[in-house]
């Protein structure tokens, strides 16, 4: 029984470790450099705030996660219907977040969709070098009339 324990206990602290080491490699200022959607089935992609669209994420080693993107182009609004056009031309949110394997799961505390407060938003990552690509699940998107798409945000780590 006691080496069960022990065992239970050494494997806590590796994964614990293990953690550890994947949140501070995460951890920092990521600068967007671009942002497509995929269909799924179809692989097409499409970029949907422009080639070049604007934005950080931000992961503290403490756990915190804040993102914005806005689209190429974007101008003050001047009337409600450029307030609305604006509206759909941004994404950001922010909550605590945990890494899982090659995952980080963000619990949504504020965000630009009142909709994902509360939720828990995962998203896949690779680094490779001071690159970090995100990868969001498949979801109906209105860029490919409904159908799965996901999300390919690739970032530059800042000041890297």
């Amino acid at each position: 029984m006691r080496q069960i324990i022990a065992l239970a206990i050494a494997a806590a602290v590796m994964f614990g470790a293990e953690t550890a080491v994947a949140a501070d490699k995460i951890a920092g200022i990521w600068k967007l450099q671009s942002w497509v959607v995929e269909d799924v089935e179809t692989k097409e992609t499409k970029v949907v705030f422009g080639e070049q669209p604007n934005g950080f994420l931000i992961l503290t080693s403490e756990g915190r996660l804040m993102g914005l993107i806005t689209a190429q182009g974007r101008k003050a609004p001047q009337n409600e219907a450029e307030r609305d056009g604006a509206y759909r031309s941004l994404l950001a949110y922010s909550g605590r977040y945990r890494v899982e394997g090659e995952k980080f799961v963000t619990k949504v505390d504020v965000a630009w969709n009142e909709a994902w407060v509360g939720t828990e938003q995962a998203r896949d990552y690779k680094i490779d070098g001071n690159k970090l690509v995100v990868t969001s699940p498949p979801a109906p998107n209105p860029a490919f009339g409904g159908k799965p798409a996901r999300g390919i945000f690739t970032f530059a780590r800042e000041g890297g």
